[in-house]
Parts: C-alpha cells; structure tokens; sequence
C-alpha cells in the first residue's frame, strides 16, 4: 500500500506540534477529520486472448516418439506464426517424454513412450481467435484449451478505474461534510489499495472448455471456425481517503 500522509509533523490545524509528534487520529474539534472510501467497478472490452496448446506424441521407442513430436509441434508453430501481427506473444512451455513400461518376468521394459509439448499462443486480434482455435483442435493428437480474454497490465482501464475512485471518495467526503453544514479544508491522507481485474491476469474464467483433436477420418476437411464473444473485462478500484473540514454547524 502506497499512501500520502499531508499531516505527518504537523497538526489538523497546521500547526507543528512540539517534538514534531504525530496529530491526534481523530483531528480536533477545529479542524475535524473525515475518513471514506471510494470504489469504481468499470467494465471494458478485453484486450487480448490466450490459448494453450498441448501437443502429444506416441513411439514404440524413446526416438520414435521424439521425432513424432517433433514433426507435430512444428506444424502447430507454423500455423499459429502463419497468423503474423495478430499473434502478440508465442511461448513453448513443459515438455516431457515418458516411457510406458510393462512387465516381463522380473524385468520391466518399455513397450512404448509418450511425448507432450506445451505452447501458449497470445492474441491481440480477437477476431481470429475462433478460426485459429478449431484449426489447431482439428490437428491430430493436439489439444486446445481456452480462450482467455483479458487485459493487458498497463491497459489504461485501469487507470480510469482509479481516478474515478479518486472521485467517488472526494464526493462522498464533500457529502458528509455539506451534512454538517461544513466544507472540506484539506487531503490528509490518500491510501491505494491498488486496482485489479475480475480475475488476475492470464485467469479469467472466460470460454472455460477445451477443443480436442478430431480423429484422423475427419482431418481432411476443414473444421468451420467458431464465432466466439469475447468477455468483458471488469476493473476494480478502491482508496481510502482522509479529509480535514471545517467546524460544523451543530
């Protein structure tokens, strides 16, 4: 928490007190304080969109299926970088190979090996994300999860949440003290607690489900592109604020 302290050596009235010691918690009866929080809940279009991609392979040894996985992931890079400028950030993630073991007499050997590649593809154009999704479903032995739509970390959304947060607090502070007969004198204190997303970034429970490959039958036609609407990104914010005001009128 980031905070502004206007009165940390000096009095509600703007006096210095002796020592420097800190103002009474309360304010005085001159120069009372008055302490609210303001909250914004904004909502906007997201930004950009994940998806993850889990390729696997199969070999009835170590190499086989190396070269299986190989070959796969290359076609999966491929069709994601042939998108170019809509494509923001392409990563590779968790690889593996796992031999399948099976028993023969005392010994166990390797009857075959399993190979998995993790890709997560970035998307700033969110119109191709249905296209690109059922295309890299409709490759054998690949999975699809997602879409997740969010916004970006330094999306201006959230900044717009904030200073209507600002707002908020100035007005209802301006409020309670017009409810007296007073007016507000002076910012004391402005504490952030700071403006996030409905859900962290990378999470949001957007299309929650997961493409999975079609069998190798139906492979030669092409899988029709699904029409997907993005979710709504909500922004929170929320500062509280502490205002010295004028006496009331009581």
């Amino acid at each position: 928490m980031t905070s502004y302290d206007a009165s940390s050596s000096e009095s509600a009235t703007g006096a210095v007190r002796p020592g420097g010691s800190a103002p009474a918690p309360y304010g005085t009866p001159e120069a009372p304080r008055v302490s609210v929080r303001g909250e914004a809940r904004l909502e906007f279009d997201p930004e950009i969109a994940r998806l993850s991609v889990t390729v696997k392979a199969r070999g009835r040894d170590r190499r086989g299926a190396l070269e299986d996985l190989t070959r796969r992931n290359a076609a999966v890079l491929d069709l994601i970088k042939s998108y170019g400028e809509a494509v923001e950030k392409l990563e590779t993630g968790a690889f593996c190979i796992t031999p399948e073991l099976t028993r023969h007499g005392r010994e166990d050997r390797v009857r075959a090996c399993h190979g998995r590649v993790h890709i997560t593809a970035e998307l700033r154009d969110l119109t191709v994300v249905g296209e690109l999704a059922t295309r890299l479903a409709d490759l054998e032995l690949t999975h699809v999860g997602g879409p997740w739509w969010s916004l970006r970390p330094d999306s201006p959304a959230h900044g717009e949440a904030r200073r209507q947060a600002v707002r908020e607090a100035v007005q209802r502070a301006r409020e309670y003290a017009d409810a007296l007969g007073a007016r507000l004198a002076a910012l004391v204190e402005l504490a952030d607690l700071g403006a996030e997303g409905a859900v962290p970034y990378g999470e949001s429970p957007g299309f929650g489900g997961a493409f999975r490959a079609a069998p190798a039958a139906a492979a030669a036609e092409t899988a029709p592109a699904l029409d997907l609407e993005p979710q709504r990104q909500t922004v929170y914010a929320q500062v509280n604020a502490r205002f010295t005001m004028t006496p009331p009128q009581l």
